[in-house]
């Protein structure tokens, strides 16, 4: 009974954080208009994955981490430059939108191939660099992992596999609703997400550069004033 409630906790948990419509949900729904079920499915995995790394760090302690001035650089400058790199590439998308390709089971052979492999690995990387997953970590996720009691060698495990099904079920939901939305709208919802993705993206990366600022460059230069 207490594995399945280390199980249940974690799932849930990983709930709550997905659902928050944040970067990697819309990166999830707009790789998933434009290329179909199969690419967004592999970026979601990979957000699990970033995501998972989170957890587990946050069961080692991530507050006391993110105490090291040198992770907050780390954290703060590729945050920054994967943000302002994908509001590049949607505001490009969004002004110049190709059209949509044919839903899954429609052969074309302009249709271009998506490595999943890539797709995975900047699932990873944007999961990481989500400044909304920085700080539900950071001063929510980190509580609610130590209140689950999930620190010893057996309940680690189990709390950090729910918490990846639940991610994991989340991915699924996302991807066969934009699936689906894909086969109904097309090319005039694929443009409306780039649009919103583009503004959500630099909205983002505005407030990672300047919180960054504010914390790593003023608040030490008036310290060492």
């Amino acid at each position: 009974m207490h594995s399945l409630s280390m199980l249940s906790d974690g799932f849930f948990l990983s709930l709550s954080l997905c659902l928050d419509i944040g970067l990697v949900n819309v990166a999830i729904i707009s790789l998933t208009l434009s290329h179909g079920f199969r690419p967004g499915f592999w970026l979601g995995l990979g957000s699990c994955f970033g995501d998972l790394i989170y957890a587990a760090l946050a069961l080692a302690g991530m507050a006391a981490l993110l105490q090291l001035e040198s992770v907050r650089w780390v954290v703060w400058i590729g945050g920054a430059a994967i943000l302002l790199f994908l509001t590049w590439k949607m505001a490009r998308e969004a002004l110049f939108p190709a059209s949509a390709p044919p839903v899954e089971g429609e052969a074309d052979a302009s249709t271009p191939h998506l490595d999943p492999k890539r797709g995975f690995l900047r699932g990873v990387l944007l999961a990481i660099s989500s400044p909304s997953a920085i700080l539900w970590f950071a001063a929510v996720g980190g509580a609610l992992i130590a209140k689950a009691g999930a620190t010893s060698a057996t309940t680690a495990p189990v709390f950090l596999g729910g918490f990846f099904l639940g991610g994991l079920c989340w991915t699924l939901f996302v991807c066969g609703l934009a699936s689906h939305g894909r086969k109904r709208a097309g090319t005039g919802l694929l443009r409306v997400c780039h649009v919103l993705s583009a503004l959500l993206f630099a909205y983002f990366s505005y407030s990672v550069i300047v919180d960054g600022y504010r914390d790593l460059i003023v608040q030490t230069a008036h310290a060492a004033s």
